[in-house]
């Protein structure tokens, strides 16, 4: 093993550590909290929360394996259903964060009319899309016998040695699957999430006219509280993009490279070097490390989750239980402002109540 290698080596290592805490936390937490159940993003986070475990437990440990041993990982019938799993489980993620972004807007965009647009049954059909899209895929490579371990990924995967016979079809295999799961998805969160915050600056917008002229009115107000207004309008405008920002980039960050390497594989007549390829596999994988994070354990209803949990286990008194729990509250309440955090689907009650 080279001084790259065992960077690598590491890096996977911390991943694996990383990916496999933060998701089993979001499944602890969908599973203890009832009014998370209930909510329709619930089920596609439990769908991508069960993809990361999976790739987690399965795919991850074997790239290890092979960086360490610099070879083969696991006999070539092991290695078939790992490279199965990894088209199976990586076109799943990204068709679940499609369809979370889809939600998202819906609520955003269409708050009143969230429960008519968005129901679960709706979440069972998109769900039986993601799971048929992503099998038929890798059961045509696991079929064709295209896929095995690749060395310049150190992983079990997608391999151009073993679908060399195959030439224009593979190619166009290869193009396909990943214009229909990265590219779609790409599409799908850009038009979504841009959408999204158009409307959280409008409403950012009408907050900012309703405080400065509340500001205007109050004339003995002191500097110091209207600079602190002034200094909130400005984060409060900062922060919705900022999460936007981090919805599209972490996927891009995290997928593109591995994407563009795959495909500039197919035509390259140049080797492209194995220190890039393990890196960029490295990069696919740490979304499953980052979605948790992205998606569940910074939005308020699994932080408070989060909380409830350490305390029950740590057997605090419900005193401080309960001031923990109402200063999370007061804190969500004083930044409620921001349209793009802890969306929830809107209540059926009317105007006014």
């Amino acid at each position: 093993m080279d001084a790259a290698d065992i960077v690598a080596s590491v890096l996977v290592l911390g991943i694996i550590i990383v990916s496999l805490l933060s998701n089993v936390v979001v499944l602890i937490c969908f599973l203890y909290n009832p009014e998370i159940r209930k909510q329709v993003p619930g089920l596609f986070i439990l769908n991508l929360t069960f993809c990361n475990l999976l790739l987690s437990v399965f795919n991850m440990p074997l790239t290890l394996v092979g960086l360490i041993s610099t070879g083969h990982p696991g006999g070539s019938s092991c290695c078939q259903i790992v490279g199965f799993l990894d088209t199976f489980l990586t076109t799943n993620s990204m068709l679940s964060m499609a369809a979370l972004s889809i939600d998202r807007w819906v609520a955003v965009v269409f708050p009143l009319s969230y429960h008519s647009r968005i129901r679960h049954r709706d979440a069972v059909i998109a769900l039986a899309y993601m799971w048929i899209h992503s099998f038929c895929f890798s059961t045509v490579a696991t079929c064709r016998s295209w896929v095995g371990y690749h060395q310049l990924y150190a992983s079990c995967t997608l391999c151009n040695v073993r679908a060399k016979a195959a030439g224009t079809q593979f190619i166009i295999f290869t193009v396909a699957c990943h214009s229909l799961t990265f590219l779609l998805t790409l599409i799908v969160l850009c038009v979504t999430y841009l959408k999204v915050l158009k409307v959280a600056r409008f409403h950012c917008k009408r907050i900012d006219v309703i405080t400065m002229q509340t500001l205007v009115l109050l004339v003995d107000i002191h500097p110091s509280v209207r600079q602190k207004c002034l200094d909130e309008q400005k984060r409060r405008r900062q922060r919705a993009t900022k999460k936007i920002s981090t919805f599209i980039g972490t996927f891009v960050v995290c997928f593109t490279p591995y994407v563009i390497t795959r495909i500039v594989e197919l035509f390259s007549p140049w080797p492209i070097s194995p220190h890039w390829g393990v890196l960029s596999k490295c990069l696919a994988y740490s979304k499953a490390a980052t979605d948790p994070f992205v998606y569940s354990l910074l939005r308020h209803q699994y932080r408070k989750t989060c909380i409830l949990l350490t305390n029950k286990v740590l057997k605090r008194s419900p005193l401080n239980s309960s001031s923990l729990w109402m200063e999370n509250s007061v804190g969500r309440i004083t930044n409620n402002s921001n349209t793009t955090d802890n969306i929830q689907p809107p209540t059926n009650k009317p105007l006014g109540q």
